[in-house]
């Protein structure tokens, strides 16, 4: 036998002594929610939004201005024998405020807010895809752990089965063809065992960049599983119309369309404003009949402003607005059909993964009753090598099978779940 497939198998064994840490489900989605980088990025977008949406972005608050300044000079005229030095002092503040502009202003707001709301939901709907990636991958290690049991329970009895036939052939009772044989089906056994183990290693260094932690971090996953009950068609239908994140955000697409409209439309109304100031200035110049002056001053007024004709360009704006609302209400009906399919679809895909794995389970169940049967006979030599070899191998494929089929139906109904608007809240 080939002695760095030796090596590598007893390093692989070795190495699953030493207890490891259980990644629970529940970890690691805590975890990923805290550390994961897309998510990370989009929570500072949502801050960014969230400030773009308070009172003091808004508009609705005066405006107060404030100067203040001071010049010297000297004059080269002489008066009396003296040369004068001329001072001015003067501050001021004046407050603006906008008690009217057509409702733009109210609006304009209305649109920072439900920007707001979008960055949320496109937090919310990065979440959803980091967890459908996260259980993606989590499941598949899961999966390989499983596969990497039953290759090893596979390795175990091809191993007995060598040595067997070695004995065998020291007493002569079958042929060197037999151990050949044999060491080649342990052969290919262990390489199918170390490929698997690389597959799962390399699986769990993607799960850790999914964590956001360091990549070589050691860990084992829980391999059981748990499905949603009580899910059916009409339901997840509901709930999508009303949960599902596209859904909502072109609702809020559609609004946001809406309250350009009034936007345009304040360009055309007539605004009123207030103002009010106050102002101090000093001068000393002792070529006046004063030669220190102070004064203080106090105003307030109003202003209307309207804009009645600008060569059609705010007419032009607001067409354009009503017609960008229009094509956001057909964006809406087409995600509405869209989002209709592709809940059938993954309820379709769901109850079909569901079928697959019942299945898998019964071919399981038969394949292992048949494996133990033809064992049996195979210790009291009444099946031949190759009987045994292929009743190993249709076992291992139905174990392998039944993996892939339940770990397929889980991530079908987590699909299911997110269409559906319930994925941040569903069972793992």
């Amino acid at each position: 036998m080939n002695k760095y497939l030796l090596i590598a198998l007893s390093f692989l064994m070795s190495s699953k002594v030493a207890a490891q840490e259980i990644l629970t489900k529940a970890d690691a989605v805590a975890i990923a929610l805290e550390n994961n980088f897309d998510i990370r990025a989009i929570k500072t977008d949502v801050s960014a939004a969230e400030n773009n949406a308070k009172i003091t972005n808004s508009g609705y608050l005066p405006n107060l201005s404030g100067n203040a300044g001071a010049d010297y000079s000297k004059s080269w005229v002489k008066q009396n024998g003296a040369k004068p030095e001329i001072t001015n002092y003067s501050a001021g503040l004046r407050m603006d405020y906008t008690v009217f502009d057509g409702f733009g202003r109210k609006y304009s707001y209305a649109k920072l807010k439900e920007d707001y709301n979008l960055t949320d939901l496109q937090a919310r709907f990065t979440m959803e895809n980091t967890l459908l990636n996260l259980f993606s991958s989590y499941y598949e290690i899961a999966r390989l752990t499983q596969n990497q049991i039953n290759q090893e329970q596979t390795l175990s009895i091809s191993r007995e089965r060598l040595q067997r036939a070695k004995y065998s052939f020291e007493y002569g009772q079958n042929t060197q063809l037999d151990v050949l044989n044999a060491e080649v089906d342990y052969n290919s056994d262990s390489i199918n065992y170390l490929t698997n183990s690389q597959q799962l290693e390399n699986e769990k260094h993607n799960l850790n960049l999914l964590l956001g932690r360091d990549i070589n971090t050691v860990f084992e996953v829980d391999t059981t599983l748990t499905f949603t009950e009580d899910l059916n068609l009409g339901s997840s239908l509901s709930d999508a119309k009303e949960r599902n994140v596209s859904i909502l955000q072109q609702q809020g697409n559609v609004r946001n369309a809406y309250n350009q409209i009034k936007v345009e439309n304040a360009s055309i109304i007539p605004k009123i404003g207030v103002y009010s100031s106050y102002g101090w200035s000093e001068s000393i110049n002792p070529f006046n009949v004063f030669p220190e002056v102070t004064r203080n001053t106090i105003g307030v007024g109003a202003s209307l402003s309207w804009n009645i004709w600008d060569g059609g360009i705010s007419n032009t704006r607001r067409q354009n607005s009503r017609l960008a609302k229009e094509k956001q209400e057909i964006t809406l009906e087409q995600t509405t059909l869209d989002l209709e399919r592709n809940v059938s679809n993954a309820w379709t895909a769901y109850q079909t993964a569901l079928f697959v794995m019942e299945a898998q389970a019964k071919n399981l169940e038969t394949n292992q009753r048949n494996f133990d049967r033809t064992k049996e006979q195979y210790s009291l030599g009444q099946v031949t090598n190759i009987v045994f070899r292929q009743a190993q191998f249709n076992l291992l494929t139905a174990q392998l099978n039944y993996s892939q089929a339940k770990y397929s139906a889980k991530n079908a109904e987590l699909a299911l779940l997110q269409l559906s608007g319930n994925i941040l809240k569903a069972s793992y």
